[in-house]
């Protein structure tokens, strides 16, 4: 490609500055607020009061040179430069070329000692393609289409093959259902099922107790449980005193919600009405069979408890949980040949749509 110079004033034929708006002054809104700054592409607050609400398809350019594009109207401090033009009305893909070129342009030039003004702006330069002496905006348009094709392209292959990696690691690749799981599936209607005395079934502990004020967030690789039903419990990781550490392998259960979920790993618990059950028979203390549990658990208890009325451990040693039963025992090999082939059917459709989409990627990659 052939460059030239271009000036910021002959590309935009509006070129404003924004207006301060104290943030004492900000009414809460949904119209995003831009100042100076790279964090969150310079947005720090959403109001519904700007002095001046500018258009979509602009360019801000704040004191220290930030540049970037908006396709979405805001509205802006001083200490911002907004451009954009109503008469030739780029398409998204060129405003994103020349927001590129111009912060490339105005990188660093601009710090606390030297600020950037818009009015200020109108002769600094930037370099683009040209074709005929005029920006190549054909050009432009194409090279940006291509490139974000070409990125999302790429990012998904990347995503894709570390799904894959993770499902040859986990052993879930193989999605084709033995003969006993499919026998599993057919006969679950016929299935017998029985009540337990949870005691008869669980030991159950109260969790220890360490308030979210008191720990560091992401601060180590061990689980910080709470009663939410996001991230099955998961707070944060956490690094702390080993004193406080819950034994995993277990069910746990959000005393305050009932969230019930299965945790494999040690952990640290938010709140002292938490509750963890370890199945009395540990040699059936497996991960499929805890699964299946899980279930049986929240539907057989779920119904009988709320905030106000949450669960205890005084009051779950009079509870009784539906589970299937062979004879007078617990069906455990039942659960575990269930779980198992309900898990293929939902890891079928994941792992056929990763060897489809990587097979795609390195067919055209092959071609070209």
């Amino acid at each position: 490609m052939k460059w030239g110079e271009f000036s910021f004033g002959s590309l935009f034929n509006k070129i404003a500055q924004g207006r301060r708006l104290k943030k004492n002054d900000q009414i809460p809104g949904d119209l995003p607020f831009v100042m100076s700054g790279f964090t969150n592409t310079g947005v720090v607050n959403y109001v519904s009061n700007p002095i001046e609400r500018f258009p979509a398809n602009s360019i801000t350019v704040d004191i220290f040179g930030n540049t970037f594009y908006r396709d979405y109207a805001f509205g802006a401090g001083d200490d911002t430069g907004i451009y954009w033009n109503s008469d030739k009305n780029y398409s998204k893909s060129v405003m994103l070329f020349l927001a590129a070129a111009m912060g490339k342009s105005l990188e660093g030039q601009f710090d606390y000692g030297k600020k950037l003004r818009s009015s200020q702006s109108l002769n600094l330069k930037t370099r683009l393609p040209v074709k005929d002496g005029e920006p190549d905006y054909d050009f432009m348009e194409q090279f940006v289409t291509d490139f974000m094709e070409q990125f999302v392209t790429d990012l998904e292959y990347e995503r894709i093959t570390k799904l894959e990696g993770y499902l040859a690691v986990a052993g879930l690749k193989d999605y084709t259902l033995t003969a006993e799981e499919q026998k599993a599936l057919d006969d679950y209607h016929n299935l017998v099922f029985d009540e337990f005395n949870v005691i008869d079934i669980f030991t159950v502990r109260n969790t220890r107790n360490i308030l979210s004020r008191n720990i560091v967030e992401n601060s180590g690789s061990t689980p910080y449980l709470c009663a939410s039903g996001e991230d099955n419990g998961v707070s944060s990781y956490i690094d702390y005193n080993n004193a406080f550490l819950e034994e995993g392998n277990c069910i746990f259960i959000g005393g305050k919600t009932f969230v019930v979920t299965y945790q494999d790993k040690d952990f640290f618990s938010n709140d002292s009405h938490n509750l963890a059950l370890y199945l009395n028979r540990s040699d059936k203390r497996t991960r499929l069979n805890q699964l299946y549990l899980v279930a049986c658990v929240n539907k057989s208890l779920g119904h009988q408890y709320s905030w106000g009325d949450s669960i205890s451990h005084k009051k779950i040693r009079k509870d009784k949980v539906m589970l299937p039963a062979n004879g007078t025992q617990p069906d455990y090999e039942h659960m575990a040949v269930f779980i198992s082939a309900i898990q293929k059917l939902v890891i079928k459709d994941v792992v056929l749509f990763a060897e489809r989409n990587i097979a795609a990627h390195q067919a055209v990659t092959k071609a070209t």
